[in-house]
């Protein structure tokens, strides 16, 4: 089986490569930032690619937005994202790839057999799937409320935004500075794992998943 890997971090670069080699899986790329990871998939066709999520250049979610490119171009590519948390944002559209198929989705410190690591990686390179248990819980969970875990003044900020006001009028009306707005505005779309891109305008996104949830 012939492997890239993704991975920002030298050391777990090299230990997952030696690690796999002893498995007798080949790894023909070892790459730093989702730019590169595309490069080699192109260069080396690889039977699996295993990619972390938090990269270079932003250290967001460049990984996984790396493997939807490849997944949505090769439907079939396989490809394991193995991090230390689970981004939202992408990790729904990621697992629903090529009809579900070929996909993984694992999280590194619940990892506590290499070997069955191994089995699992040959898994989804034959066309399975698996999918870390906490990941499945933490996607549900999110489904059902995306907001459950904003906090009141939290709720209470974005029910302002989507009213229209702005950061000072929020501010005045819940006798906060701006600054305390601007914060709880960051806190918001952290909590609901919004994308960060050029294109997207984060405020409405978070807005739109409010009112979603007054609407169910």
């Amino acid at each position: 089986m012939r492997v890239v890997i993704a991975e920002d971090s030298v050391l777990l670069r090299e230990g997952l490569s030696a690690m796999l080699a002893r498995f007798g899986i080949e790894v023909v790329a070892a790459v730093g930032d989702g730019s590169a990871l595309r490069v080699a998939v192109t260069e080396h066709r690889p039977d699996l690619v295993i990619t972390d999520v938090r990269m270079p250049p932003d250290f967001t979610d460049e990984g996984l937005r790396a493997a939807v490119a490849l997944r949505a171009e090769d439907p079939a590519l396989a490809v394991v994202a193995l991090s230390q948390y689970v981004q939202h944002s992408y990790a729904e559209e990621l697992l629903a790839s090529g009809t579900g198929r070929s996909i993984g989705y694992l999280l590194k410190d619940r990892i506590g057999d290499v070997a069955e690591f191994a089995e699992q990686l040959r898994r989804v390179a034959e066309g399975g799937t698996v999918v870390d248990s906490e990941v499945v819980r933490q996607l549900m969970q999110r489904r059902s409320d995306p907001l459950k875990q904003l906090s009141a003044r939290e709720r209470e900020v974005l029910a302002l935004m989507a009213q229209g006001h702005s950061n000072a009028a929020a501010a005045r009306i819940l006798s906060l500075t701006e600054a305390g707005v601007a914060k709880h505005i960051g806190n918001v779309l952290t909590k609901l794992n919004l994308p960060v891109s050029d294109d997207t305008n984060r405020r409405v996104l978070a807005v739109l998943a409010y009112l979603r949830s007054r609407s169910d």
